[in-house]
């Protein structure tokens, strides 16, 4: 007779050895305002991008000028400096470019001041 490997997750629910090879977990984080900030891990495929993720975390739909930024960026291989609303700790990303393990995804928001002339205020004040 021959033994049959099962692992266990942490839940104690069972899963082949496959499935978990091909699933893996990303972070999301958006500061939609000073008193709105939303986190989520996300288990995704591999081969997923960050444009798919954002959608698989409902974020698309919950965010309806993320939506639409996206629409617009969808085919954009380059970020621009200025205008770019997603990126991977801190670094400017395309929507097709796919998610690695535990990585975080980051969506910015527009600044309503420049931080540099905010902190020039504050020390003259």
């Amino acid at each position: 007779m021959g033994d049959t490997v099962v692992e266990l997750t942490g839940d104690g629910s069972k899963h082949s050895n496959a499935l978990q090879s091909e699933l893996m977990t990303v972070y999301l984080a958006y500061a939609e305002d000073e008193q709105r900030q939303h986190y989520l891990a996300l288990k995704v495929t591999q081969g997923t991008s960050l444009y798919d993720a954002l959608g698989q975390a409902g974020w698309l739909e919950r965010f309806a000028e993320l939506a639409k930024w996206c629409e617009q960026a969808v085919d954009i291989t380059t970020p621009t400096a200025k205008r770019w609303h997603v990126g991977i700790y801190a670094q400017k990303q395309p929507l097709n470019y796919l998610l690695q393990p535990f990585d975080r995804i980051e969506v910015y928001r527009s600044l309503s001041a420049d931080p540099m002339s905010q902190r020039k205020n504050k020390s003259r004040g």
